[in-house]
């Protein structure tokens, strides 16, 4: 039990191993009120980070020590930082630099808008500035934009939205933070039986019931499409290696396209008569095709729970 005290053993052993914020990244999002924080931290929380929102910047730290812990599965932290905070707020550089210290990455995203736009989202929800405090509109504003200046001046990223909408920002944040292109798409495909009912929640449909149906050949019945005899069977069908590759190119297209117009989630639903054989297969061979053209692409099938052996 001794080795456990020896610090010179300890030291040995924590320099072998990675340091808890290698792998772990900080997100400030910060601007003036009404330039669209809100839609900022929606669009990030999309793109897979943990969004805290108005967190006093003094919290950011011990957050941080918590979720670089051993064990946490949170490796991108994005936190709605503002004026909001008042006092806290004076707290952030001294923050910032401790992070610096402990070797966290971390970005800061400022979102800003002009003056009169301002205004007029503002009065269009009717709500006082959060530092108007009695006084008129523009001076909160006035306020703000300079209390702001220098974090202004150490973003990392800073986009205007006076002239975007809601779609148009949510596209320039994942140009900003994941890059442009269809790799900004996550794919999801499913297969299901179309005896069992049509899926609601599909983008895209295929049928795959001109494949031959394994289900009547001997040895493969009790199988299901993850089975690499039945998948064998259903991809060198006739008819199957060419709608792989048709129907690939045509889902890379309309990607590309629902990359740029702010669609960044796609499912795509593969279907067979008991959603056991052809559609399992075929689901796994597509996802494997995309894959290759450097999506994320993940895989369910619907109806497996109701396979029988």
């Amino acid at each position: 039990m001794t080795e456990h005290n020896d610090p010179t053993t300890y030291s040995a052993e924590a320099d072998t191993r990675p340091a808890p914020a290698d792998d772990f990244e900080v997100l400030l999002v910060t601007g003036m009120s009404g330039a669209g924080r809100s839609h900022a931290a929606n669009s990030v929380e999309d793109m897979g980070w943990y969004v805290v929102d108005n967190l006093p910047p003094k919290l950011l730290v011990p957050l941080v020590d918590m979720m670089t812990s051993s064990g946490s599965k949170v490796h991108k932290l994005a936190a709605v930082i503002d004026v909001r905070s008042r006092s806290y707020f004076d707290d952030l550089a001294a923050v910032l630099s401790h992070l610096d210290d402990l070797g966290v990455k971390y970005r800061i995203l400022f979102l800003d808008a002009d003056d009169e736009v301002l205004i007029k989202r503002y009065e269009s929800v009717r709500r006082p500035h959060p530092l108007q405090h009695g006084r008129r509109l523009i001076d909160g504003i006035h306020e703000e934009r300079e209390l702001l200046a220098h974090l202004k001046e150490r973003a990392d990223v800073v986009i205007d939205t006076s002239n975007l909408s809601i779609h148009q920002l949510s596209t320039k944040l994942y140009d900003a933070l994941l890059g442009t292109g269809p790799t900004t798409v996550s794919v999801h495909i499913f297969s299901f039986g179309f005896k069992y009912g049509l899926p609601l929640d599909a983008d895209f449909v295929a049928d795959m019931r001109f494949l031959p149906n394994p289900f009547w050949v001997p040895g493969l019945r009790e199988l299901t499409g993850l089975n690499k005899a039945v998948s064998d069977y259903v991809l060198t069908s006739a008819g199957a290696k060419e709608f792989l590759e048709s129907y690939t190119q045509a889902i890379l297209t309309a990607i590309r396209g629902y990359s740029r117009e702010d669609k960044h989630f796609v499912t795509i639903a593969m279907g067979c008569t008991g959603g056991q054989h052809r559609s399992v297969a075929m689901s796994e061979a597509l996802a494997k095709r995309l894959r290759e053209h450097g999506l994320s692409v993940t895989v369910s099938a619907r109806e497996l729970h109701r396979h029988r052996v």
